[in-house]
């Protein structure tokens, strides 16, 4: 008994030190910055030729860090990403089939009670975990007897009284604190942990988050235990509100003055990071939930007006099944592990965060848990990974994609978004049910290939219809879905639950 402890022991000493040759002394601090609605081109880093918003901030973090070019949010809009992010699963294996919590379930928490979720994962190594700004994964406000109280949103104020509780809220999903608020359309509503605590002006929202933020770092650095801090910023989303310090700053109109701001949010957290000593130890993610809001942003008169693209070359923007709708910047700093100025093409999904947080401290994730995340732990530390999965892409309209290598598979006829075509138009215009697009070669999706490779169309179709008879893309035993799943939104076509 003696000797097989001595044995544990020292592979424990073993594993600890290859651990601290891969990660550093000690395991980071994770901060994960999500902007809503940031397009992929309003980073000029990333748009250099057709991006007009300076982005000072941003273009000095890609410097320092590894650059992916092709990332994607789980969705097209921002409930199914969030909820990807934090679970580490498609959203479209629950309940949320299309579009965003809204109408009758928009309060109804769309991550079980029992879900594993990033936080909770990393609080088994011991970390601490806030969660800072806009959430739109649903809770109830309740009375004093418990009793859910109805939302009235107007004037961006969900309508409920100060010192409301959340029963279901952050806290209840792993996360150890929240600042924030629900969703843009009752985003006046301050909320504390678990409780309402004022009602704020949108245009105070961003200032509020970046200097909570900044705190939460400041609070951490005295600390002896990791933080993960989620910051889900509320911007460029509507309301366009740059607060009167960046109105007017950016000569591209109120879209870019506000991802001006954005920016310098940004700026803000690196800088405090830098303050309390914390630039080594922290690995930094800056991603968005989708791509740009065109009729938010007036996309139409950026580009005529000011020749700025906030898709930068690739087609579509929020909403859709094209690139536009989910390729969103991704830039990762970890100073002394990730090379600075890299560039990396490998296609990621936002899905990765579990599964990159677990590789990195070491935990394991449960069978039934983080069904749609890889490790990009080998990719930020400059390796090569051989064995490649497809990821799937999901519109507002529900519409999928499937995208493996140069070829991405769509199953609609049209944008499965707002962008004309829309998919009722296409087909009044008899274009096909199906888009294949050799990626690569064709980053504006305008060449449909489906005649000439059908039996790339069959390939791609197969997998994806085991991805989702699977319950999971990870490898792993089978898993159910929340619920039926029906692929081509017309009822008769390929429905699936497993």
């Amino acid at each position: 008994m003696r000797l097989n402890k001595l044995v544990c022991f020292g592979i424990l000493l073993c594993w600890l030190g290859s651990a601290d040759k891969i990660y550093g002394q000690k395991t980071p601090n994770i901060i994960y910055i999500l902007c809503d609605d940031l397009g992929y081109g309003d980073v000029q880093y990333l748009n250099k030729s057709r991006g007009k918003i300076p982005t000072p901030n941003l273009d000095k973090l890609a410097q320092q860090s590894m650059t992916f070019t092709d990332a994607h949010s789980g969705s097209s809009v921002c409930t199914p990403t969030r909820y990807g992010v934090l679970t580490g699963r498609y959203a479209w294996r629950s309940h949320l089939q299309e579009g965003v919590l809204l109408g009758g379930r928009e309060f109804e928490p769309l991550i079980d009670k029992n879900r594993l979720t990033v936080p909770r994962l990393l609080s088994q190594a011991d970390y601490r975990s806030a969660a800072i700004g806009k959430w739109h994964l649903g809770f109830h406000f309740v009375d004093e007897n418990g009793d859910s109280l109805a939302v009235k949103n107007k004037n961006y104020s969900s309508g409920v009284p100060v010192g409301t509780r959340i029963p279901d809220g952050p806290t209840t999903r792993g996360f150890d604190y929240y600042y924030g608020f629900h969703h843009a359309a009752s985003m006046s509503t301050l909320i504390e942990n678990d409780r309402v605590v004022g009602e704020v002006p949108p245009i105070d929202m961003l200032d509020l988050l970046s200097k909570r933020a900044c705190n939460y770092i400041s609070e951490q650095s005295k600390q002896t235990k990791p933080f993960f801090l989620y910051l889900a910023l509320n911007s460029p989303h509507s309301p366009i509100v740059p607060s009167a310090q960046w109105q007017g700053k950016s000569g591209v109109g109120d879209y870019g003055d506000f991802v001006m701001q954005t920016d310098d949010v940004v700026g803000q957290i690196m800088s405090a990071l830098a303050a309390n000593g914390l630039d080594e130890n922290t690995l930094v993610i800056f991603t968005s939930d989708n791509g740009c809001s065109y009729p938010a942003a007036n996309g139409k008169k950026l580009e005529s007006e000011f020749g700025h693209y906030a898709s930068a070359q690739f087609r579509g923007s929020k909403s859709d099944i094209w690139e536009g709708g989910h390729r969103v910047p991704f830039i990762v700093r970890w100073t002394g592990t990730i090379e600075a100025g890299t560039l990396n093409t490998e296609t990621i999904c936002s899905t990765n965060l579990m599964a990159t947080c677990a590789e990195i401290t070491g935990l394991k994730i449960p069978v039934e848990a983080g069904e749609d995340s890889f490790s990009m732990l080998p990719l930020l530390l400059g390796k090569k990974v051989k064995r490649k999965y497809p990821i799937v892409s999901h519109s507002i309209n529900g519409m999928f994609s499937i995208r493996e290598g140069k070829w991405k598979l769509e199953l609609c006829p049209g944008s499965g978004g707002w962008t004309n075509p829309t998919d009722k138009i296409a087909r009044k215009n008899d274009m096909p049910e199906v888009q294949l697009y050799n990626i690569l070669t064709d980053e504006q999706e305008r060449f449909n290939l489906y005649k000439k490779y059908p039996k790339v169309v069959a390939k791609l179709t197969d997998e994806l219809m085991k991805i989702i008879k699977d319950g999971r893309s990870t490898p792993g035993k089978k898993l159910e879905n929340d619920v039926e799943i029906d692929v081509y939104k017309n009822g008769a076509m390929g429905s699936h639950k497993e």
